[in-house]
């Protein structure tokens, strides 16, 4: 472990079994939290932002978060993005107290010191004083000081930010086979269809968790397997990046086949019984000319790309204490969309969300885990579905992604 983590070693001591075992205290405990706000969320990590058509203009901000840290990102006078921490230098107020808005400069509240679109500091209130008395010291200059800034980068209309720069470039983060997975699905200019905001009363770490567990998908969901939209029977796998951190898993609903494991009475997931009323709501098409109807891609530590059928839709991840996480969604579609195919989409966006058909579960699984380890934090899971370690498969019944997560977090953590 290293020195810079050294008052968190007794917390996580990890266990010899490596990655295919975790230490329940690492979602439970508000120094590990602290530990990951400084390594993960302000360390050498590209998160999610927001979309570029976000901020379409000269002069468009929306504000979001790195980890717990608000941060504004804005469209300067010529067209560029920028992105800085929404934290005033004089007293620490936030700056942009509105989510989105539009404006030639920025201003505090509190002492109305003003900012540019770049972040930096242009004016403070009664600098010079009022009447000869008072002000800022006559070495007092606004070049000196700015909002804390990220870097930036933009793919596929999606905006990430790094407050390190020695992180490496986005593409490069990513991996090219992840990042071919991502390019697939966002292959044109996008549309913004709308947005879901949900609480989870669990670490955020257990729903990236659940993200990157490929083979829940056909037990805890009673919607994918009744309706044959996933089965572990079908045709797919995992893609995993050398770091671990970066995932994509992928199946074919047209290769499902019925075999004697969903049809044991004694598996939940598959009931013959029900029907929907609307079976339109099961329309679709093969989009993308490959079979693939479900694909979840994610990139450590906060970003989330899902296609489920004609579904697409990110997600951001953002931590808000050790046991509660803001999950936020914005559903798209592509500009060429045509009305039947936008309508088609928001049908279909109702398998997904809090309130999805399929989503649905897994906003409350993370919760059962919080309630259960408090009596356990120097307890483990077992983690060794697939075996132990963290490598692409051509089968989803596996945790091999989730070993890669926890491979990426204790390298940057330094565990």
């Amino acid at each position: 472990m290293s020195d810079a983590l050294s008052n968190t070693a007794p917390l996580l001591d990890w266990p010899e079994a490596g990655n295919s075992r975790v230490p329940y205290r690492a979602f439970a405990d508000a120094d590990v939290h602290a530990a990951e706000q400084k390594h993960i969320f302000q360390g050498k990590t590209w998160q999610l932002l927001c979309l570029a058509d976000e901020v379409p203009s000269p002069g468009d901000y929306k504000t979001t978060y790195v980890g717990e840290t608000p941060v504004i990102v804005a469209r300067d006078e010529n067209g560029d993005l920028k992105a800085f921490e929404n934290r005033c230098v004089h007293k620490g107020a936030m700056v942009c107290l509105k989510d989105r808005g539009n404006a030639k400069s920025l201003t505090c509240v509190y002492h109305n010191w003003v900012y540019g679109l770049d972040g930096g500091l242009i004016s403070a209130a009664f600098a010079k004083g009022v009447q000869g008395r008072g002000g800022m010291p006559d070495d007092f200059n606004v070049k000196d000081h700015r909002l804390r800034p990220l870097r930036t980068a933009e793919h596929c209309g999606l905006v990430f930010a790094t407050f390190s720069d020695e992180t490496p470039s986005l593409a490069e983060f990513i991996g090219p086979d992840i990042l071919q997975r991502l390019e697939r699905v966002l292959n044109r200019p996008l549309k913004i269809l709308g947005y879901h905001t949900q609480i989870l009363n669990n670490n955020w770490k257990l729903y990236v968790e659940n993200v990157k567990d490929t083979y829940h998908a056909g037990l805890l969901h009673l919607f994918f397997a009744t309706f044959r939209l996933n089965r572990l029977t079908s045709e797919g796998g995992v893609v995993i990046d050398p770091t671990g951190g970066n995932h994509a898993s992928f199946s074919k609903r047209r290769t499902i086949h019925a075999n004697a494991e969903y049809d044991d009475s004694k598996l939940r997931a598959s009931r013959d019984d029900y029907r929907l009323a609307d079976p339109s709501l099961l329309d679709s098409f093969d989009e993308f000319g490959d079979g693939i109807n479900v694909q979840i891609l994610s990139v450590f530590p906060n970003f989330i790309l899902q296609q489920v059928e004609n579904s697409i839709a990110v997600r951001q991840i953002l931590p808000k204490g050790f046991g509660r996480t803001e999950l936020n969604w914005t559903v798209l579609g592509f500009a060429d969309d045509d009305e039947k195919t936008t309508k088609m989409r928001l049908k279909q966006a109702n398998l997904i969300g809090p309130a999805g058909y399929i989503s649905m579960e897994d906003g409350a699984v993370g919760n059962f885990v919080q309630r259960g380890i408090p009596g356990a934090l120097d307890e483990t899971s077992i983690i060794e579905m697939g075996g132990r370690d963290h490598v692409s498969d051509n089968t989803r019944t596996t945790e091999a992604s989730v070993r890669g997560f926890w491979a990426a977090y204790r390298s940057h953590m330094g565990l």
